[in-house]
C-alpha cells in the first residue's frame, strides 16, 4: 500500500501534478498509482484488482510510459460480481468478472491522454468503479493543433 507521502511523490514524479501534462493526480484522489512494466518487445503488462468490500480498482490509476499495446490482467477478489468496461483504439473491452475471477484484456492505446475504464453494473455505491489509464508522452506533430506553445513546467 502506498503512503500519503509516497503517493504525492510519485504523483509528482510522474508528473501527474502539473498543468499541461498528465494532470489527472487531483481529479481522482482515492485508491493507488500503478506502472505498467515493459517487456523487451515494447508491450506492456500490468494487474489490475478489486479488492474485497473496497468498491474500487486497484490500482485506481495506471500509467503506461508510452502509447503501444498493454495486456492487463484483471482480478476480482470482491464477494461481489463486477465487470470492467475497458478502452482500446476501434473498440471498447468489456469483460464479466463474477466473484472471486480473473480475466485477461489485451488493449491498444497508441496515444498520449487519460483513458478511462470502470465497472458500471451494479451502481456500486452511487457511481461504480471508476480508474483510468494515463498514457505518457507528446502527440505526434502531424496530432498537434495550430496555436502558440503553452507554458510547460
Amino acid at each position: 500500500m502506498t503512503t500519503a507521502k509516497e503517493r504525492s511523490d510519485l504523483i509528482n514524479e510522474l508528473g501527474l501534478d502539473w498543468q499541461n501534462k498528465a494532470g489527472l493526480g487531483r481529479v481522482l484522489g482515492t485508491g493507488n498509482i500503478g506502472q505498467a512494466t515493459e517487456g523487451s518487445d515494447g508491450r506492456m503488462q500490468a494487474t489490475i484488482r478489486i479488492n474485497p468490500d473496497e468498491l474500487a480498482w486497484d490500482p485506481s490509476i495506471l500509467v503506461m510510459p508510452h502509447g503501444g499495446d498493454i495486456d492487463l490482467e484483471l482480478i476480482n477478489d470482491d464477494r461481489n460480481t463486477h465487470c470492467a468496461l475497458l478502452p482500446s483504439n476501434g473498440d471498447r473491452k468489456f469483460i464479466w468478472l463474477v466473484n472471486h475471477s480473473r480475466g485477461r484484456a489485451t488493449l491498444n492505446l497508441d496515444g498520449p491522454g487519460y483513458y478511462w475504464f470502470s465497472s458500471p453494473t451494479g451502481n456500486d455505491e452511487g457511481r461504480g468503479l471508476t480508474g483510468a489509464i494515463v498514457v505518457l508522452g507528446d502527440a505526434p506533430p502531424e496530432a498537434r493543433l495550430d496555436r502558440p506553445a503553452q507554458p510547460r513546467p
